[in-house]
């Protein structure tokens, strides 16, 4: 294949710094905005659906604007004027969102709107920026970058952004929307307007590939032959449900609950990512020795264990010496990234390879709308278990969670060992 002499990795990192601000923002609006709701809203359930909007616009929305930005042709190229219209909006109103807050709970919720309708201007072409300027033999590593500066946005914004948010609560809402902002005026003097390899990054951008399974026939996955991929399916839905709703809904129960100050509360729970971000690549290559699913299995006990002891802890403090609920709390979040990562590394590989070489486009879109559409739900579901049985509920349910995937993927899993076996066997026999 002809390569562009275009092609640089320095400018994948200005682009990654794109993903690197979209981390940042996604992050600390997950874990502060129902602190903000709930100056105005009690019900956790209410906040937790609030919270999931974003969610809801992502798989509706986005698969349309990823489509749209293939196709309009600008003096400026086909990403940029997404960009251009997006970024500095969602700036801007991501830097509003506490003043909102502080004069109504009308004027805060049409500032949120506006703020996640322009995030999701922009959010598929800023992500589809990488495949357009890179080689399909290198994405691989241009999407490791890509992913590691995510990776720092997320710690960046748990833990920097937090201690912003102790001092003053606007602090880090200026931060991140100044940071925003740079990156777009950053990105807007760096991307190619045509840039050598577009074509094809509408397959890259995950709502993308969620919405053309949804449009090619789910029912497919309903078929005999697939019904062991449909429990694994099944089991990314389940456990993304604890996932999402335990990120969303942790800030709450450590403010309300252990009474926690607010900026510590987000940093405790950077410790979770943390973890996942330094043990990603050593959960990889256990994977590859263990494989997939067996790696996946691990997790999925390791990590609700874990949870459930989370509403134990405060007792189990006081017997020790340093007598810090606080440390021991970020010492077990730290070990559930851990699992975390045992789990959710291992997953879109897994999904991937399911229908094989001729299917991967098909499941991989299966993997993004099931894990997606959990996420619209989650954290209005795992608040109404908090509202009726008390926050700590929120560990036990996300825990369930775990477990009921548990049982899904080890049937799935075994059901394709068997339909996998038994085709081999015809084979040879």
């Amino acid at each position: 294949m002809k390569v562009d002499n275009s092609f640089s990795y320095g400018k994948i990192f200005v682009i990654g710094g794109g993903f690197f601000a979209l981390t940042l923002v996604w992050t600390f609006y997950n874990a502060y905005m129902p602190l903000i709701l709930g100056d105005y809203i009690e019900s956790r359930a209410i906040r937790g659906a609030i919270m999931g909007l974003d969610n809801l616009l992502a798989v509706i929305l986005i698969p349309i604007i990823g489509a749209w930005s293939d196709r309009v042709d600008t003096s400026i190229g086909n990403r940029l004027p997404f960009l251009v219209a997006g970024m500095p909006a969602a700036a801007v109103f991501f830097i509003l969102i506490p003043f909102g807050a502080a004069w109504a709970l009308w004027l805060l919720i049409i500032v949120d709107i506006i703020f996640l309708f322009a995030m999701t201007i922009y959010r598929a072409p800023v992500i589809a920026l990488m495949p357009d300027h890179t080689p399909p033999e290198k994405r691989s590593t241009a999407n490791g970058i890509i992913n590691f500066m995510g990776g720092v946005g997320a710690i960046i914004a748990l833990f920097g952004l937090s201690a912003l948010y102790g001092i003053d609560r606007a602090y880090p809402f200026i931060v991140a929307g100044s940071l925003l902002l740079l990156t777009f005026i950053t990105l807007y003097f760096t991307v190619d307007r045509n840039p050598a390899y577009a074509g094809t990054a509408e397959e890259e951008a995950e709502e993308t590939q969620a919405f053309q399974s949804l449009a090619a026939g789910l029912g497919k996955i309903k078929k005999p032959e697939f019904r062991g991929q449909l429990f694994v399916l099944i089991a990314i839905f389940v456990y993304f449900i604890g996932y999402t709703g335990m990120e969303a809904q942790f800030t709450v129960y450590a403010v309300e609950h252990l009474k926690m100050d607010e900026s510590t509360a987000g940093m405790t729970l950077g410790f979770f990512s943390l973890s996942f971000v330094l043990f990603a690549i050593p959960a990889g290559l256990v994977g590859s020795k263990w494989g997939k699913a067996p790696a996946m299995l691990v997790g999925l006990i390791l990590l609700p264990l874990i949870f459930v002891i989370i509403p134990f802890l405060h007792g189990l403090a006081s017997f020790l010496p340093f007598g810090s609920e606080t440390l021991l709390l970020q010492a077990v979040l730290f070990l559930g990234g851990i699992a975390w990562a045992f789990i959710n590394v291992q997953a879109y590989p897994f999904v991937a390879d399911l229908g094989g070489k001729t299917k991967i486009g098909y499941f991989t879109g299966l993997y993004y709308l099931f894990s997606m559409s959990s996420a619209i739900v989650a954290p209005g579901l795992l608040g109404f278990l908090m509202d009726v049985f008390g926050h700590t509920a929120l560990f036990y349910g996300a825990a369930l969670s775990f477990l009921l995937a548990f049982y899904f993927l080890k049937k799935g899993s075994s059901i394709i060992n068997d339909n996998t076996a038994a085709i081999s066997n015809s084979k040879t026999g």
